[in-house]
């Protein structure tokens, strides 16, 4: 290669990338998955299209992977450990269990309805029985789900593609199956050893990501993305499930509040588009649309049982040990989207020369095309018709820089619409002590607030607290953006170190009046020759009448009125 075709490479690939871009605005307002329209580009640009002819299997299935590694690694980043947490025993049984019962009602499908052999029966049944991660985590984008449905399909798209891959090398490999009580055990083994993989780098790479200051904000996402490409690596070499062990890495470093988060999560969100975009244009290249008449009647015929007997019974059986709701399980039974994750898988068989693979390629790639038209724009509908919608309050931005010299944090809190903390008044987040918003930033001007000053959405709060409250000071704005100022009175919200404002006291010296009501005291916001302070009385006062012989300090307009009080009880 010259100088000149890189040149050429370089123009065709980002004017690719462009209209790939451009897609993903036209997919988001119709709904449908923007895999479909990568597809659509690679199908556009290849033999029957423009005319580039490409049918490198062994390259395409090398792509595919690397791209499933960084999409899995996006995926597992910005899953929240308290949605999936409660999710997680039902999603492990329906990507082991319930991939088992997926892949022989869609195999005796394809057998007994489209004719194909046994064992590309079980190829197909095995590559279209695991639901893709990237087609579920970008339409749950869209879809306001509950939290303990969004984690337990989050968890299922992240787990099952490692029993699936292992399923399908099986099935794909010279000689039939003789002792399946061997395949389950391999099965568990490998799963075994890239949990393990997983957890361990995970846990040690979030440690060392929160103790080590690097010197340049942009090495955060790198060492994160590094890290989670460790763990896949030494879990496949391991002779584990690299799948397995690359999600669950991420899934930890992606709740341990690393350092520079929300820069570290559009850097991985940034490479996962660009994954799915390489992934799905190639993917494209690789079909060709004049061959597939004969396959699409298969197709559909084993899609159709897919969707509607296989997914469903996998689903309905998994789940009946945990009392799901029947409305939560049709969701999903529907929500099984296939993406690039089965067309990826299909190329295996391909690569190992299986009799009839090009077939099954045809028909998985005709089943995710028309299935994926069919559900993706459907969900939210039936999301609503079943009453499972559900807006969520809007999550804070916060952003962490460690100061290790000075052995503090530096937290950037962004107040996005939908947060509770819009109206709260900067002494009512009530930060643990070592902690303080030293800075907010509104409209593009700086300032530092005052205890009085009321928070707005959009505004930007810099929030510097010492290593030892570092976490409580994270965990009560979270509180608050949740619940609001009466976070931790009411048991809303999950404010730690901050516990009810302090009751005004009264009696000795100087009265201690609640920063909230702006008495003196208070700071700068609670002088009292503010125009709004007589107005504010303190919320204790009529409760707490000072002690007899030691009379209240309230001002010198409060002795006045005793003063004149005591000369007309005189006179009369």
């Amino acid at each position: 290669m010259t100088v000149h075709h890189l040149n050429e490479l370089l123009l065709v690939c980002s004017l690719v990338l462009l209209v790939a871009v451009a897609a993903v605005r036209v997919s988001s307002r119709s709904g449908l998955p923007s895999l479909l329209v990568y597809l659509g580009i690679g199908v556009a640009i290849g033999q029957d299209g423009i005319g580039v002819s490409f049918d490198d299997v062994g390259l395409t299935q090398v792509i595919g992977y690397a791209a499933l590694v960084v999409i899995l690694a996006e995926g597992g980043l910005g899953t929240k450990w308290q949605e999936i947490k409660p999710a997680l025993p039902a999603a492990a049984v329906l990507s082991t269990f319930g991939v088992a019962v997926s892949v022989g009602v869609t195999a005796a499908a394809a057998h007994y309805l489209a004719g194909v052999d046994w064992r590309q029966s079980l190829i197909i049944g095995a590559v279209v029985s695991s639901t893709d991660a990237a087609a579920v985590f970008s339409v749950l984008r869209n879809v306001p789900l509950p939290a303990r449905l969004t984690g337990v399909l989050e968890a299922e798209s992240g787990f099952n593609d490692a029993p699936v891959v292992i399923l399908v090398v099986a099935f794909s490999a010279a000689g039939p199956v003789e002792h399946w009580y061997l395949l389950l055990g391999k099965i568990a083994l490998e799963l075994a050893i890239g949990a393990a993989v997983g957890l361990a780098i995970g846990f040690l790479g979030a440690y060392g990501m929160r103790h080590v200051a690097l010197p340049a904000s942009g090495l955060y996402p790198i060492a994160v993305m590094a890290i989670a490409t460790m763990a896949y690596a030494g879990g496949a070499l391991a002779h584990g499930s690299g799948f397995l062990a690359v999600y669950l890495a991420a899934l930890i470093m992606g709740n341990a509040k690393l350092p520079h988060w929300p820069a570290t999560r559009g850097f991985a969100e940034g490479l996962g588009w660009i994954a799915q975009i390489g992934m799905f244009v190639l993917l494209g290249l690789l079909i060709t649309p004049h061959e597939l008449g004969d396959d699409i009647v298969p197709a559909l015929v084993v899609g159709l049982v897919l969707t509607m007997i296989a997914r469903p019974v996998s689903v309905f059986l998994s789940t009946a040990p945990f009392r799901t709701p029947w409305r939560e399980k049709a969701l999903l039974s529907w929500a099984g989207l296939r993406g690039a994750v089965p067309i990826v898988l299909a190329t295996i068989p391909m690569v190992a020369a299986v009799p009839d693979s090009r077939r099954i390629f045809n028909i998985v790639f005709v089943l995710v095309i028309v299935y994926t038209l069919v559900q993706g724009p459907t969900l939210p509908w039936l999301a609503r018709r079943l009453g499972l919608g559900e807006t969520e309050a809007t999550d804070l931005g916060i952003e962490s820089a460690p100061l290790e010299r000075l052995r503090g944090h530096l937290l950037s809190v962004a107040v996005p619409e939908g947060s509770k903390m819009h109206g709260v008044e900067v002494s009512e987040l009530r930060l643990p002590g070592g902690s303080a918003v030293t800075l907010v930033v509104r409209d593009g001007k700086s300032f530092v607030p005052a205890p009085s000053t009321v928070l707005r959405y959009g505004d930007e709060l810099l929030v510097v607290a010492t290593d030892p409250v570092r976490d409580a000071a994270e965990k009560r704005l979270r509180a608050v953006g949740e619940g609001g100022k009466l976070a931790g009175w009411l048991g809303t919200g999950a404010g730690s170190g901050a516990g009810p404002a302090p009751e005004p006291s009264s009696g000795r010296g100087k009265r201690k009046a609640d920063p909230a009501a702006g008495g003196k005291g208070a700071g700068p916001s609670g002088r009292t020759d503010s125009p709004e302070t007589p107005e504010k009385p303190g919320p204790e006062k009529p409760e707490k009448p000072a002690k007899p012989g030691r009379p209240e300090k309230a001002g010198s307009a409060g002795k006045s009125v005793r003063k004149r009080a005591a000369g007309m009880v005189g006179r009369k």
